[in-house]
């Protein structure tokens, strides 16, 4: 039972991007209603990813890159000063004339980490810890960094919940993960495996439910027309370029290995668009709420498709070395 299960995890795992993008197309057609309770229902799904996610880690490791943590630091200085350079350039190139929709393509880049990038950090095999820190640091800073940088680049000065911010992100990450990482060198290692077996198959079906309700919160957002074909292509220019940012901040680490390069690409590239949208719906007009809103449309399926585009560029590396060996 216990290997069957592993599999089917495995094969789930391989599957992806073909469950959130069914997921997001479901949630397209259904269009459930908002409420309190899915809000709920939302942190709640959020929360056990996370801890099955961090049954798979030692406190340990998490308190040694907290300890050294100028990898987390580096990752919060591409999503906060790069990317919204890059944001400000393509605003520029496209919309020189729609200072409403450059302003949603800033405020695109400019919202803190997406929690589930520790999820496809996991999935990818990457190195949680780094991945959990970055998402905890970023939590400290953004809603002391947003109003200000708002001010700066808008003359609007923004103010943020920060109670409520924290709050959240504390229920959603740091209480679950901390649970999880505990539970883990409690058993000596031995909740891994069922993080890969029944606990990876259950988190990967409360992803499914995310996206579905994300899909449906997501759509009435959108009106479709020629000027939304155009922003779909900048909104997905825009987010290949934040995971591309990912992997080429990567190549700055000094030995660099695989888990450091994916915690960094799902880092970088993945952001909170349900966050970036209530900030958008609630300070600024609402065209400004459509660059975030296609965001979603795409973070998600990409970040599926990921390790699949590294495991057939490991593929071909390693059959070009037998190759060469064989010559």
């Amino acid at each position: 039972m216990r290997i069957e299960c592993t599999s089917t995890n495995a094969w789930l795992g391989k599957k992806m991007f073909l469950l959130v993008l069914s997921a997001l197309i479901i949630g397209f057609i259904l269009k459930v209603p908002d409420s309190t309770l899915v809000r709920g229902l939302l942190v709640s799904l959020f929360a056990y990813m996370t801890f099955v996610t961090s049954l798979g880690t030692s406190l340990k490791s998490f308190i040694q890159v907290i300890g050294k943590p100028w990898i987390p630091l580096f990752i919060l200085l591409l999503i906060h000063i790069v990317t919204p350079l890059a944001a400000w350039l393509l605003g520029n190139l496209f919309y020189s004339d729609a200072p409403q929709m450059k302003l949603g393509l800033l405020v695109a880049a400019a919202i803190p980490v997406g929690v589930t990038s520790i999820m496809w950090t996991a999935l990818a095999q990457g190195n949680i810890p780094i991945a959990l820190v970055a998402v905890t640091f970023d939590t400290l800073i953004v809603p002391a960094l947003l109003p200000v940088y708002f001010n700066i680049i808008m003359g609007q000065m923004v103010d943020i919940n920060y109670v409520s911010l924290v709050i959240q992100l504390l229920l959603m990450v740091t209480i679950p993960s901390i649970a999880g990482m505990l539970f883990y060198d409690w058993t000596g290692g031995k909740t891994a495996g069922f993080s890969k077996g029944v606990g990876g198959i259950t988190s990967k079906l409360a992803l499914f439910i995310i996206m579905l309700f994300n899909g449906s919160l997501v759509s009435p957002a959108i009106s479709w027309s020629l000027d939304t074909v155009q922003m779909i292509i900048v909104a997905l220019i825009m987010v290949i370029s934040a995971y591309a940012l990912g992997y080429i901040g990567s190549l700055c680490i000094p030995n660099r290995s695989r888990d450091i390069t994916m915690a960094m690409v799902y880092s970088v590239g993945m952001r909170n668009a349900s966050c970036g949208l209530v900030i958008a719906i609630t300070y600024f007009p609402p065209t400004v709420a459509i660059p975030i809103a296609l965001l979603m449309l795409f973070q998600q399926p990409i970040a599926a498709a990921i390790p699949n585009i590294f495991r057939y560029f490991e593929e071909g590396s390693a059959r070009s070395r037998r190759e060469t060996t064989a010559l």
